[in-house]
């Protein structure tokens, strides 16, 4: 009996020192993070989860303040600024990296996933996880994937109702060259513009249209200077959560191991949200004096068929293997 009681005792004392230890292994710590969208938008609401559950883990030591809108900057300012240290995270379309590392120029490709089921398959699994470790020799820690989803056209000049609508239309891209080669495949003009100029071009018609899912369009009130909006699923934007090198490489084991599990699960209830919100957004647009339209199938064909030519292009630059390696990972899960 005695020796049951003094075994009780020593291991709720080993207890006792692993929590202190934990404990004094974190730091008061204010993290700053950028994001492009406002308050109200699903990876800002996915961000607020993020800072809440950061918080309860450390006890109230480690805090994250969130800058949405845009305020730090576009993505590649942002970007900049994580590697140099001066913001310590961000959330940004995945895409956007290709400047860092070329493979991430896969998740640009029009039609690559054909619903969120494969597109979290595949950036959850080895390959999106093997692509955020790429990223360590640019200074930058990939923690998680959120998503942005479904990217779909707008324009102030006309209604879609076949390929052909789009030609002529001056429209706004992200600033890579993915972007710009497939809508010059459509025959349309793309301009290359920071995502926190985007309204301003938009409203002094600058540019006739861009190219979003739905929750941008209505979290930034692209309703307001853009009457027509067409459904055309054309590309699927995974979303990388990434933590500056510099202050990573100085956090301890279990600080690190908070900022990675909340990226985590704050992702999940990220995603959950941009799928649940999505139908009612629409209608809120809809309500908002937006005419939306869908292509049809034979439209969507020749919509994917035109695009052809630019993932053939780029399949060589961001590698063979890679593409390879992602096709295979999606015949698997088709069958």
């Amino acid at each position: 009996m005695k020796r049951a009681f003094i075994k009780a005792v020593l291991a709720t004392f080993a207890i006792c020192l692993c929590g202190a230890a934990s404990a004094q292994d974190i730091k008061e710590r204010t993290l700053k993070l950028g994001l492009q969208n406002p308050k109200g938008h699903p990876a800002v609401i996915g961000a607020e989860r993020f800072a809440e559950i950061v918080a309860a883990k450390s006890g109230g030591k480690l805090k994250v303040n969130l800058f949405p809108g845009g305020v730090l900057g576009s993505d590649a300012q942002t970007v900049s600024a994580v590697q140099a240290g001066t913001v310590e995270m961000t959330v940004l379309n995945s895409g956007i990296l290709a400047s860092q590392v070329k493979e991430f120029a896969i998740y640009d490709f029009p039609f690559l996933f054909a619903n969120p089921r494969e597109a979290d398959a595949v950036v959850d699994g080895p390959f999106g996880k093997n692509l955020h470790a790429k990223l360590a020799d640019k200074a930058i820690v990939g923690l998680a994937y959120w998503e942005l989803g479904f990217r779909n056209l707008t324009n102030s000049r006309r209604p879609i109702h076949k390929v052909e609508d789009i030609a002529g239309l001056k429209l706004r891209v992200i600033p890579n060259p993915i972007n710009i080669d497939w809508v010059k495949a459509l025959d349309a003009n793309p301009t290359p513009l920071a995502f926190p100029e985007l309204f301003a071009a938009l409203e002094q018609k600058a540019v006739d249209g861009q190219e979003n899912p739905v929750s941008v369009i209505l979290a930034n009130r692209f309703a307001e200077v853009q009457k027509y909006l067409a459904l055309t699923n054309h590309q699927y934007n995974p979303q990388s959560v990434i933590v500056s090198k510099k202050l990573w490489d100085t956090l301890s084991g279990a600080e690190k191991q908070i900022l990675q599990d909340a990226a985590i699960e704050a992702g999940k209830y990220e995603r959950q949200v941009s799928r649940e919100q999505a139908a009612s957004m629409l209608e809120e647009l809809k309500k908002a004096g937006m005419q939306v339209t869908e292509l049809p199938p034979a439209e969507q064909a020749k919509l994917r068929e035109k695009m052809k030519p630019v993932i053939d292009k780029y399949a060589g630059s961001v590698g063979e293997g890679t593409v390879k390696e992602v096709m295979a990972e999606l015949a698997r899960l088709r069958k």
